[in-house]
């Protein structure tokens, strides 16, 4: 059963990955590149800042810090326990996959696409009330680990499973988020969740 579902991951993989072109790879380099992401981190704070204000926002930054390095660790725990080659190493296929980036690190789960769902689904729980199209958030976690897929590093069930933990760490973060802040900010918006 698990032979099958790699397989599959693989045909997958090698179907999304072919789709790339020469063309775009320097846009999907920029893309994957989180240096590149700053300027929307910073327009999505200054909404958040204006929003709640600048101690909220501190609390807040302080959480995802948490989330981020939580989901992190579990991801490098994963990747060192299962020692899943990534696409771009994978003898079986590398000669006939087009390889736009390599990494020597292992491939099961993306750290890219787990930290990303991570932070929009904790943003997203906190903030959905008072930004109306906040469910576009959501593109910013399928656009970066897409690119994945487009360098060569990383099959798709790579990338689901990424999501699945992103979300799963990203909605307990909020609960204890919820639970925790009234604490520090008894009468603020969130008193109503």
């Amino acid at each position: 059963m698990l032979e099958k579902i790699q397989e599959l991951d693989t045909r997958l993989f090698v179907y999304l990955n072919g789709l790339g072109s020469e063309n775009y790879d320097k846009l999907w380099l920029i893309i994957t590149n989180q240096l590149y992401w700053t300027p929307f981190f910073l327009f999505l704070f200054f909404l958040i800042y204006k929003k709640i204000g600048g101690k909220q926002t501190l609390y807040l930054l302080l959480f995802i810090a948490v989330l981020i390095t939580f989901t992190d660790q579990t991801t490098n725990l994963f990747k060192h326990t299962f020692e899943r080659l990534r696409p771009c190493n994978n003898p079986e296929i590398k000669s006939f996959i087009r390889i736009v980036q390599v990494r020597t690190s292992f491939s099961f789960f993306s750290g890219h696409a787990a930290n990303t769902m991570a932070v929009a689904t904790f943003l997203y729980l906190i903030l959905r009330r008072h930004f109306k199209y906040l469910g576009f958030l959501f593109l910013w976690p399928l656009i970066f680990a897409y690119s994945r897929i487009y360098l060569g590093l990383h099959y798709p069930g790579d990338i689901l499973t990424g999501y699945f933990f992103g979300a799963f760490f990203g909605s307990l973060l909020y609960l204890v988020y919820k639970k925790l802040k009234p604490q520090y900010f008894p009468d603020t918006f969130e008193k109503r969740f």
